[in-house]
């Protein structure tokens, strides 16, 4: 993990999945059911998971992590860093802004669970390869998003 910017106890360890709150405050339902799904999602797409690390967090932790390792200066749901060391095998950082989530569940008319769920797996995509940048390769990453989502129940 990147030294000094988490501090918060887990949430839940479910074998190669790990889920951390950092100083926000809100439920995340059935950690390992959702640790399932995403193993699940990774073995349908031809990966397995050797550990992946979702710190949930504020929007100004985002924006300062935003700012440092990618010199962006602008609020975001989502930082993924890929710390995977050989091909076909996830290894990474996810951080989620539950603060922009949130706001993204209002903006969108959607729960914030489903809300919560859809930027949890966006993470796990980009680390697969999928890319959201332009409008072809975002309507992509959609597609797979919602199809990952109807694997859930």
């Amino acid at each position: 993990m990147r030294d000094a910017w988490w501090s918060s106890p887990f949430i839940s360890m479910a074998d190669k999945v790990i889920f951390i709150k950092n100083k926000v405050r809100f439920n995340l339902t059935d950690a390992k059911k959702l640790s399932g799904w995403i193993e699940s999602v990774a073995k349908k797409e031809k990966f397995k998971i050797a550990g992946l690390s979702y710190v949930f967090c504020n929007d100004s932790f985002l924006l300062n992590m935003n700012k440092e390792f990618l010199k962006h200066d602008y609020l975001t749901d989502i930082i993924t860093f890929d710390l995977s060391e050989e091909r076909g095998v996830l290894s990474g950082e996810i951080y989620i802004s539950v603060d922009r989530v949130k706001e993204n569940a209002s903006l969108f008319k959607v729960p914030f669970q489903t809300e919560l769920r859809r930027v949890i797996i966006h993470g796990v995509l980009h680390l697969m390869g999928y890319k959201d940048k332009g409008v072809v390769n975002a309507r992509k990453m959609r597609e797979k998003e919602d199809s990952c989502l109807s694997l859930l129940k």
